[in-house]
Order: C-alpha cells, then sequence, then structure tokens
C-alpha cells in the first residue's frame, strides 16, 4: 500500500478531519503505543498501521481493504 493509498483508505472510511485526528493523536496500542504517524515515521509499513488503525476503530473486515474497493482476491 503506497501513502496515497493510505492517506486515500483514511479519508474515505473516517473522513478527512476525523482520518487526520486518529492518524496524528490517537496512540495505538497494536503499534507499540505509538501514534500512525510516528510508526510510519519510524518504517513501519503502510499496510500494518492501516490494519492496525482499522482494528482499533472497530472497522468491520470486509472494509479493511478499503472502503467501496473490491476485497483483493486470494489466489
Amino acid at each position: 500500500m503506497k501513502i496515497s493509498e493510505f492517506r486515500r483508505a483514511v479519508d474515505d472510511e473516517f473522513g478527512p478531519v476525523q482520518g487526520r485526528v486518529l492518524v496524528n493523536e490517537l496512540v495505538v496500542d497494536e503499534l507499540d503505543g505509538r501514534t500512525a504517524t510516528a510508526a510510519l515515521a519510524q518504517g513501519v509499513s503502510t499496510s500494518d498501521v492501516w490494519i492496525a488503525l482499522c482494528r482499533a476503530n472497530d472497522v468491520p473486515r470486509e472494509r479493511w481493504h478499503g472502503r467501496g474497493r473490491p476485497a483483493a482476491s486470494r489466489g
């Protein structure tokens, strides 16, 4: 997942304002007590950060690939 895809997924799921708050201020246990911004800056993959945000905010699993996007095929 590219950073632009991560940002779009955050905006689509949470809205641009709430998404920025979550990414910059929400401390996520799954990210070792870091915010998404800190985790990304320290080299955690965007995909791992996105999934951690989804879990921390009770996003339904079917939207972990991004709201309105088809799930990736597993082949």
